[in-house]
């Protein structure tokens, strides 16, 4: 999508941090945006901000993880601005840290069904519109430096595996999509100074454990090299109209641990296919 103006965006989670950040850009461009967030007070206030600034935007309450949420999102959608032709999935939640072995059930249901369902649901309820306007499209899925790497001694193995399932996931759903001329692109972003731990641990829902202990702020050292939410909108919109699959805000960080990762595995001792034991007849049954 290299032309933007006068077309429709719809930013899950783009009521705050990095999608209030994407929202804010891609409304700069002249797009009518439709802010959903699970907080309809921080959707409305981004929608406002745009309106402000003389663009076009609504701002509604939804959760990715109710199929009757996004489909009445949808609707709306449509009816205030017609066909949507961008969806960027910014909704996203962090468990609190701790060793993976040590996760609840409730843990892994809950990060999941927002971190890669969620997002998956949100494509299921829009792509059917995308596809019958018959004018193309682009999704954009966000993801984390913790898609691309696994950093072990940070304790934040369970939003890491949904971090990389969901990359996973729009590199697949890139190669379907591409015949029907609708990008995918996988947002991979940095440290950003959101608060996103704070929104997740008070909107838990209470089938998974309710809310939280609400966390303190960044600490200082942190959010002096963290990048802002509003820095993040126009990298991704550059990367829509070049149709990059892979979105990077620290590239120069995080290209070189990726390629350290794979390195690793390059190094590793493998037995060679000659050299391997073959499995049984009775182990092939």
């Amino acid at each position: 999508m290299r032309v933007l103006a006068g077309k429709t965006a719809v930013v899950i989670g783009g009521g705050q941090g990095i999608g209030r950040g994407i929202a804010l850009a891609l409304a700069a461009e002249g797009m009518h945006t439709a802010i959903l967030d699970i907080e309809q007070d921080a959707a409305e206030r981004t929608a406002r901000e745009i309106a402000a600034a003389g663009g076009h935007a609504v701002g509604r309450r939804v959760n990715v993880t109710d199929e009757s949420s996004l489909a009445a999102a949808a609707a709306a959608v449509e009816k205030s601005f017609g066909a949507v032709h961008l969806l960027s999935n910014s909704a996203g939640v962090s468990a609190p840290q701790g060793k993976i072995v040590d996760k609840t059930d409730a843990d892994w249901q809950w990060v999941f069904s927002v971190n890669l369902f969620g997002i998956v649901k949100a494509v299921q309820t829009f792509l059917p519109g995308m596809r019958a306007h018959g004018e193309g499209g682009h999704i954009v899925n966000t993801s984390s430096m913790a898609g691309l790497i696994a950093v072990p001694e940070l304790e934040v193995g369970l939003y890491t595996a949904s971090k990389y399932a969901c990359t996973a996931y729009c590199e697949i759903l890139r190669a379907e999509l591409a015949p029907e001329g609708i990008g995918v692109s996988v947002l991979c972003p940095g440290l950003i100074d959101t608060e996103l731990a704070a929104t997740s641990a008070r909107n838990r829902p209470a089938s998974f454990g309710g809310p939280l202990a609400v966390p303190g702020p960044m600490p200082d050292e942190m959010r002096k090299v963290a990048m802002q939410p509003e820095q993040v909108g126009p990298i991704v919109v550059r990367g829509v109209k070049a149709n990059r699959l892979h979105i990077l805000t620290h590239p120069e960080l995080s290209i070189p641990m990726v390629e350290a990762r794979f390195q690793t595995i390059r190094r590793t001792p493998m037995p060679s296919s000659a050299n391997a034991t073959p499995r049984s007849a009775s182990a092939r049954r």
